[in-house]
């Protein structure tokens, strides 16, 4: 492969995404600068360059090939509704889109929004969801504060992202239904070169060991042999535990991965059992 030849990833240049997004490229293995001044730079040990963009240039960018691959929120996504591949939900920089109204506004669904003004930074995505509902409502796109429309008389209502509703709160809203959630996605150029794809191919190998080792919880202890058929129904693991003889033949040593949301469950199971000497330890790393 040509050395010369680099994957280019745009990443959003400032805030709590791009934190999240730097920090799985490094958690890949990958060494590259701090510089958070600098709007462009490469891998010092990956065939990688990196664009510091903003989060709703980036799928124009993608769909474009100005850069090959990027990390958006879904919601930056789906609301430009570009034919841009999703190649994985990353999982992370989780958020909803709501709808939120003054706290006097008599809401009893979507259906009381009805020839209302909604203001929102998301007129795709809420228009799909008001279409869908059958409700005729006027949008308003509204770029910043779209908090304070309602105050201003701008709008009747608003559909915006939040997270802890503090700021609605401040602006005499509140949050009163759900329409959409979000969470960090990798989009990708849909006709990227073979060279660019096996580059790709190996990024997406090193991304997916990152993610599946945050789903797991590795853990050893020992046990009396004469429950070890029913430990293997419990833990699971890839394919079976690992067991290794002790001195004391009457026990063995036992080494498994679990799931992390059914650990509580399995230790829980795994003491009354008899297990002793349990061990925890986080992975940094897991492929099949």
């Amino acid at each position: 492969m040509d050395s010369t030849i680099r994957l280019r990833i745009a990443i959003q240049k400032s805030g709590r995404l791009s934190e999240k997004s730097l920090q799985i490229i490094r958690d890949c293995g990958i060494r590259f600068g701090s510089d958070s001044r600098v709007l462009k730079e490469t891998a010092e040990n990956f065939p990688v360059e990196f664009l510091y963009l903003r989060d709703d240039d980036i799928p124009r960018y993608v769909l474009d090939g100005v850069a090959d691959i990027g990390i958006v929120g879904r919601n930056e996504h789906d609301e430009q509704n570009l034919p841009i591949e999703v190649l994985r939900d990353l999982g992370f920089s989780k958020c909803r889109l709501s709808v939120a109204v003054p706290n006097d506004f008599v809401y009893e669904g979507l259906a009381s929004l009805e020839g209302k003004r909604i203001a929102t930074s998301y007129p795709g995505i809420l228009g799909r969801a008001l279409a869908e509902a059958k409700v005729n409502a006027r949008i308003y796109e509204i770029s910043g504060s779209v908090e304070i429309t309602p105050s201003i008389g701008v709008a009747d209502a608003i559909c915006d992202l939040v997270s802890t509703g503090a700021t609605l709160a401040s602006n005499g809203l509140r949050e009163v239904e759900e329409i959409y959630r979000s969470t960090a996605v990798m989009i990708g150029h849909p006709g990227l070169p073979e060279e660019k794809r096996r580059i790709l191919d190996r990024l997406l190998l090193r991304i997916d060991a990152v993610m599946r080792a945050d789903d797991y919880k590795y853990i050893m202890f020992n046990l009396p042999k004469e429950h070890l058929g029913q430990v293997a129904g419990i833990v699971g693991g890839m394919k079976s535990p690992t067991v290794t003889p002790l001195v004391d033949a009457a026990w063995c040593a036992v080494q498994t991965v679990v799931r992390e949301e059914r650990f509580w469950d399995v230790l829980e199971q795994l003491k009354a059992l008899g297990a002793q000497g349990i061990l925890v330890t986080a992975i940094e790393k897991m492929a099949d």
